[in-house]
């Protein structure tokens, strides 16, 4: 089976290594950074395509990894060269977080096209990409799952099948507002800690062993008090996917304060330039020796 990437970013790139390493036979990867896919293709020993068709000419199951909503709907339907270009009998897996209702858009595409589509969501990072235990969450037909569901158990150690297309990015949407929400909270929890004088390392075992809490408290806590921010999940990616579930809330009429502060927080990184730092990188907005963004929160 030939396999394709549309998208070789931190994700991308490290799921194709990872298949690469599990004696599948990656024979095309594509990105508009250049460099990228270049390298990546040399690492691989297969083509880095100059063009979105290359990659569905070249592949049996095509990997899109890209970065929102328009990128989605570009690379599907965007004139001239697309991925739907002689796209029968191919399979799409499409593995970034954007809304439901492109998932449910592109997948009427490929059908036209005589293709199938599966949304597999991931709730997991970069080291878990190039491990293969990522947690994939999965929508579409049970018979385009049943097609993916040996190549995805190489890149998940949770690979479950929520639904009809559009299901998995709506669970998708709500568990990164959650983890936003987690992480905003805990970084105003230690920079109040802070402000008060109060050693962090102490704080944070407290908050391990009381309702404090979380799985963010795990991943990012230490990080935020040492203000090491290598990006694995970017701040910019925090801010678009708190929308993403602000704007289903929106459709149905429910106010959700603290999705929307949290974004707001995001949106401002952004906006002061710290749109890639990782999501702990809110701190550096919290934190009240850190307001005016010295430098080194690097």
């Amino acid at each position: 089976m030939n396999i394709g990437f549309v998208g070789v970013g931190r994700m991308g790139a490290n799921m194709a290594r990872r298949l690469r390493d599990r004696s599948f036979h990656v024979t095309a990867v594509y990105d508009t950074d250049r460099a990228a896919a270049t390298s990546l293709a040399q690492e691989l020993g297969c083509a880095a395509s100059q063009d979105l068709s290359e990659v569905t000419a070249e592949s049996d199951v095509i990997f899109t990894v890209v970065s929102d909503d328009a990128a989605m709907r570009e690379i599907f339907s965007g004139s001239g060269d697309n991925l739907l270009v002689n796209a029968r009998d191919k399979l799409f897996i499409n593995c970034a977080t954007i809304s439901p209702q492109v998932h449910v858009d592109v997948e009427k595409l490929a059908h036209k096209a005589g293709a199938q589509t599966l949304e597999a969501c991931m709730a997991s990072s970069i080291t878990q990409a190039r491990e293969g235990s990522l947690y994939l969450m999965c929508g579409g037909s049970e018979d385009a799952f049943r097609k993916a569901e040996p190549i995805l158990k190489e890149l998940g150690s949770a690979v479950r099948f929520i639904g009809k297309t559009g299901e998995a990015a709506k669970v998708k949407a709500l568990v990164n507002m959650v983890m936003n929400i987690n992480t905003a909270g805990l970084a105003e929890g230690l920079a109040l800690g802070a402000a008060l004088g109060l050693d962090l390392e102490m704080l944070r075992e407290i908050f391990s062993q009381t309702g404090a809490a979380s799985r963010v408290l795990e991943t990012d806590g230490e990080d935020m008090q040492n203000r090491e921010h290598t990006c694995f999940f970017s701040a910019a990616h925090a801010a678009k996917d708190s929308g993403i579930a602000l704007e289903l809330a929106r459709s149905l009429g429910l106010d959700l304060p603290l999705a929307r502060a949290t974004k707001e927080q995001y949106v401002r990184m952004v906006t002061e330039g710290l749109g890639e730092l990782d999501k702990s990188g809110i701190t550096e907005l919290t934190f009240k020796d850190r307001h005016k963004h010295s430098g080194d929160h690097m």
